[in-house]
Order: structure tokens, then C-alpha cells, then sequence
């Protein structure tokens, strides 16, 4: 594949192509040929009937061992082995460009970013149809007869662009990618891949091009980054994470950024039954726990699923109590009409106010809320949440911790420095890890413990394992001790036969759903709020869970 990447990211100047213009020459001429609509019907590409754009040719040296699309027919990923390293590589391959069709793009993008100033009406028009006739325009201006295929590959990079995320677009779109990691600048960007874990690709940037992507990033997350504040953390518009340094003065290999991307739908439960992180009785047993207001705390280390599990269990909750949820950076999503989403805000100038996590804490215990969700405690905001415990509201929250114990401690040291005997009022602590099977890396739940009040004696908090991971045969089994599940049948006034048979029905539901492949979040959300309304109406269709939609 030749130089697959146009000028390794956005298209250069156009003085080295012999092309440069002077604003006297051009700048009316193209403002004007911008406002009209282009001559030539806008033909799209299509994949079954163009074929594809894409000329992958790998090197000598690596050995592909999978490929897939990225955009059908446009961006192209191989996965292959590099003989010489023995390390797995993730090559992207994108539309190689001749000269001529390189030469054209440079101008083509030239023009259009000088001079593209859209009028009322467009602005509310689909972008990327905009673009697209503005570009057919300028082609018909200059006179140029194209193939198809050529015109195909400069729209792809237009848009790419113009509308996406330059030369990160691909990965950016890339399901599959859970982290993008640019470490400086000439170093291959390395991925965090859902199945072949971390990777290099074949992508890297010289420092001008880094700096600019790094600019642009910021700008379109809504932040501001320069020298004097050289470090940001930001949420991008389609709500991955992003944490950015511009320059070397903080990072001595020059600018770096981590993307995390997020899912647009998170994980449900039923989800993460098939990933074996829960199975169906772990479930049932969070199920009957939040829909009797127990708070639960998931801990565990760095992208271990924490967040991922509390959005999950969360869809638990009665469908129209009130939520309230609480974040530096918005994670959690949830398919319910009574919640108020509230995120942290740095100071929009000097002397401006921070919102923090303690601020939106304060304000939410004004709320009346039924639930409070915190994306994770980590300052003074952990004496508040407690407290909100202390005084009956029903909270989840993660924490960075590898067991209980840490967990306890580290909520009793500084900077959160909660009271001991406030801790008791926590339920429920989910303990995530991100172990190894074979020589795959899979989340799984390690323990779910429950907290049991304080030792008289020792003055020690008490706990009560519940369910307990076995890493031999990867299976989460119920130790059939649970004081949470007492305390239930205690205030529901059943009795233990009637508590088997609700922790059955659940199950069976759960399983039921799992087997009918529903599980994308909005309707197993719908399907345990129908069970909250009308408990009888799902089991009567337990055969077909779907009639309950019907």
C-alpha cells in the first residue's frame, strides 16, 4: 500500500504541489462557487455494486491472522503477526491515492477549509450531504474527468476529515477498541483491543500533525489546551474519554492523549451473563437487593467493569423511582424517565466556580432522590454519599480497590476519611477483576460480600461472603449464607418457601432471556420494569418474553 495515508494526516499546504493560489485569485471565486449547488448529481458508493477501495498489501515480514471492515469497502483492519518481533500488529489500511488524486485532494481540502461557510438553511441539513455536494461543485469547477472509484476515495477522505476524527476516524469507529493510547510523537499509537488486548498499529505521528490532532480533540470536546494548561480530561461528543497533554513540557516524548471508548449502549445484565462475568443467581440476588433499596459499592482495579456492572444492575431499578446520577465523566446510561444525569464542571474562567462532585452530592440530597448513583468516589464526596446511606437513600457507586479490606481502609484514610461507623450502612461491596483464562483476559466478579455491622468486641466490621469465584472452574458459586436475603423475606413477610420461589422466578427470567437473545438495554430494562407492574403478565409469556412488547 502506497503512503496510505495521505500525507500521514490532515492534507498539507498546496505551495509544494505547484498549485499554491493567492486569496486575490480565489477567495471570491470560491466563496461564490460554494453558495451554488453543485452541477453534477452526487453519486455515493456502495460496496456490492463498486467493490472495494481498499488494496491491503501486506508486508513480507507479518503473517495476517484475522481481517475485518472498519467502513465496508473503506477502512480495512488486519490483524497480523510480525515474524521478526513475534508480536501481534493491528495494521488499518485505508484508500491508496496516485499522485494526481493526491495533488487533487490537497486542493480540494484547501478551498473547502478556507472558504466553507454554510447559510442558515444548511446548517440544519445533514452535514455529510452538505460536504459532499460543495465537493462535487468545486470538481465541476475545475474541469477534471474522474472515474468513480477516484471519486470514491476522495470523498472518503474529505469526510474523514472535515466530519470525523482525521486519521484516527478508523479506530475511532472500530467497535472492537475498547482504549486509543498516542504515548509521543513518531511512536506507533497502541490499541486496547476486545480480543487480541494490547496492540501496536501501523499508525503514528510527526509532532506538528500530533500537536494539531491534540488541539482539535480538545476543541471538540469543548476545552481549551494550550502550553499554560497543557492537561486536560474531557468527554468527546459521542461520549468517550479523553485525557490529553500538548507538548513536551509535561510529557517529554511530546504530546499524548488516551482515548476511552464506550459503548453507545451499555452492557446489561444479560450481556454480561454471556460473558460470564455474573451468572443468572448473582443476578437474581441484585435484582431482589436494589428493588429492596440495598446500596452496593463495585470495586475492583483499573478496567475491570466496574462502571460497566453498576450501569448494568442499575436497569434494576422500580421504573418510575428517582434517580439521580453523579460523574466526572458521563458513563452511566439508563433506560428510565425519572433521572436526572449531573456531571462535574471545571471553572469557565479565572475566579469562576468549580462544580464538583461534593457540590452535585449537596445538590442531590435536595432532590428527594430514591437511588444515587456516583460514578466513583474518590475525595471528601465519599462523607456525603455515606451520609446520604446513613440517612435512607439507596446508593451505588465503583471505587478503585483490589479487596475488601482495601476497600475499607481506604475509605477510613485520607482524603476520605469516613467514620467507621458509617460504613456500616453499605450492603453490598462487588468485588470485579480482570483475570486471565488461558491466555485469554476476561472480567469476572471475584466475590460479592455483604457488610454485617460491627463486631462488639473488636470493634471490626463483620462481613458475610455470599458468592465466591472458582477460578478453576470459572463459575461463581452461592455460599447459601446471605443476610441481605433475610433481612428481604423478613420485611416482605414471606416465608422461605416463598423467598425459594421468588429467587427461582427470577432466575428463570433472566435465563429465559438470555436463551430468546434479548439484551440490548432498552428492552431487558422494559422487560424488569413489565415484571415490576405486572409480575403475571411476563411469567404467562415466559415461552416468548417478547409478547410482553407486543
Amino acid at each position: 500500500m502506497t503512503e496510505p495515508d495521505v500525507g500521514k494526516e490532515a492534507v498539507p499546504s498546496l505551495e509544494h504541489t505547484g498549485q499554491a493560489k493567492t486569496p486575490a485569485d480565489t477567495r471570491g471565486h470560491f466563496f461564490n462557487l460554494l453558495k451554488r449547488k453543485a452541477k453534477t448529481p452526487v453519486e455515493e458508493y456502495d460496496f456490492e455494486r463498486h467493490g472495494t477501495l481498499v488494496d491491503a498489501q501486506i508486508p513480507e515480514e507479518y503473517e495476517q491472522i484475522d481481517r475485518y471492515w472498519v467502513e465496508k469497502g473503506r477502512s480495512l483492519v488486519v490483524i497480523a503477526l510480525n515474524k521478526k518481533s513475534n508480536q501481534k500488529e493491528y495494521l488499518l489500511f485505508e484508500p491508496a491515492l496516485s499522485q494526481f488524486e493526491y495533488e487533487l485532494l490537497e486542493r480540494l481540502h484547501e478551498d473547502l477549509r478556507d472558504v466553507l461557510i454554510l447559510s442558515s438553511d444548511e446548517i440544519k441539513k445533514d452535514p455529510r450531504r452538505i460536504l459532499l455536494d460543495k465537493i462535487t461543485g468545486l470538481i465541476d469547477d475545475y474541469g477534471p474527468t474522474l472515474d468513480s472509484l477516484s471519486l470514491f476515495k476522495l470523498h472518503y477522505y474529505l469526510i474523514r476529515n472535515f466530519i470525523g476524527w482525521s486519521r484516527i476516524d478508523a479506530l475511532m469507529k472500530d467497535t472492537q477498541l475498547e482504549d486509543i493510547s498516542c504515548d509521543g510523537n513518531n511512536i506507533p499509537l497502541f490499541l486496547y483491543h476486545r480480543i487480541y488486548r494490547n496492540i501496536k498499529t501501523n499508525i503514528a505521528f510527526e509532532s506538528d500533525v500530533l500537536d494539531s490532532l491534540a488541539i482539535s480533540l480538545a476543541q471538540r470536546s469543548g476545552k481549551h489546551i494550550s502550553t499554560g494548561s497543557p492537561i486536560i480530561d474531557a468527554t468527546l461528543p459521542e461520549g468517550s474519554r479523553l485525557q490529553l497533554t500538548l507538548g513536551t513540557e509535561v510529557t517529554t516524548r511530546g504530546t499524548s492523549f488516551t482515548i476511552r471508548k464506550f459503548r453507545e449502549e451499555p452492557f446489561s445484565p444479560i450481556e454480561l451473563m454471556e460473558n460470564g462475568t455474573f451468572n443468572s443467581e448473582a443476578l437474581a440476588y441484585f435484582w431482589l437487593a436494589i428493588e429492596n433499596n440495598k446500596s452496593l459499592l463495585f470495586i475492583g482495579g483499573t478496567a475491570s467493569g466496574k462502571t460497566s456492572s453498576l450501569n448494568a444492575v442499575s436497569l434494576f431499578i422500580p421504573p418510575v423511582a428517582k434517580v439521580v446520577s453523579i460523574e466526572d465523566t458521563r458513563e452511566i446510561t439508563l433506560y428510565h424517565d425519572n433521572w436526572i444525569a449531573s456531571v462535574t464542571r471545571e471553572a469557565l474562567a479565572d475566579g469562576g466556580n468549580a462544580i464538583t462532585m461534593f457540590d452535585l452530592l449537596k445538590a442531590a440530597m435536595r432532590q428527594r432522590p430514591e437511588f444515587i448513583l456516583v460514578g466513583e468516589v474518590r475525595g471528601p464526596e465519599a462523607q456525603t454519599l455515606f451520609q446520604a446511606m446513613n440517612t435512607g437513600h439507596t446508593t451505588f457507586s465503583t471505587m478503585h480497590a483490589g479487596s475488601v479490606d482495601a476497600a475499607i481502609h481506604r475509605l477510613e484514610s485520607e482524603p476520605l476519611n469516613v467514620p467507621r461507623n458509617m460504613i456500616q450502612a453499605l450492603n453490598i461491596i462487588s468485588v470485579q477483576g480482570l483475570i486471565y483464562r488461558g491466555t485469554e483476559r476476561v472480567r469476572r466478579v471475584q466475590e460479592i460480600v455483604e457488610i454485617a455491622g460491627i463486631d462488639p468486641s473488636t470493634g471490626n466490621l463483620r462481613v458475610n461472603n455470599v458468592f465466591v469465584y472458582d477460578p478453576v472452574r470459572d463459575v461463581l458459586n452461592f455460599t447459601g449464607r446471605s443476610q441481605i436475603y433475610a433481612d428481604i423475606a423478613e420485611k416482605r413477610g414471606w416465608t422461605r418457601d416463598q423467598f425459594e420461589s421468588e429467587v427461582s422466578t427470577r432466575k428463570k427470567i433472566l435465563e429465559a432471556m438470555q436463551k430468546q437473545d434479548i439484551k440490548d438495554y432498552i428492552s431487558v430494562s422494559s422487560l424488569f420494569h413489565a415484571y415490576n407492574i405486572d409480575a403475571r403478565n411476563v411469567l404467562a409469556n415466559i415461552a416468548d418474553l417478547r409478547k410482553v412488547f407486543q
